[in-house]
């Protein structure tokens, strides 16, 4: 049995209504396998990913549609790390979906 996250999309139309992704550099703190992102990401002028579990991260970028090749960037690593080890970088938004 295939377990199918959000089949009617309530998740995605109630983020698409509340947010403006236009132009926007986004973060989105763990990204999964890139279900969620890919709803979004074309939207977005440019989309960084991250996930601290390396399957997940192996299958977002397997399964990147080639149209978001130059636009998502997905990064194997936790959050902490990720702020310790990177220049001062802004983001217009901060998603942090299942996350929680």
């Amino acid at each position: 049995m295939t377990i199918r996250s959000d089949p009617e999309n309530n998740e995605v139309r109630a983020l698409l209504n509340l947010v403006d992704f236009s132009g926007k550099h986004v973060l989105e703190i763990g990204c999964g396998d890139g279900l969620l992102t890919w709803r979004y990401a074309e939207a977005a002028a440019h989309v960084t990913g991250i996930e601290p579990f390396e399957e997940a991260i192996g299958r977002a970028n397997a399964n990147r549609p080639d149209v978001l090749r130059g636009q998502v960037a997905f990064h194997h690593i936790d959050f902490e790390d990720f702020a310790a080890a990177r220049e001062a970088e802004t983001f217009d938004l901060a998603i942090l979906s299942w996350s929680l």
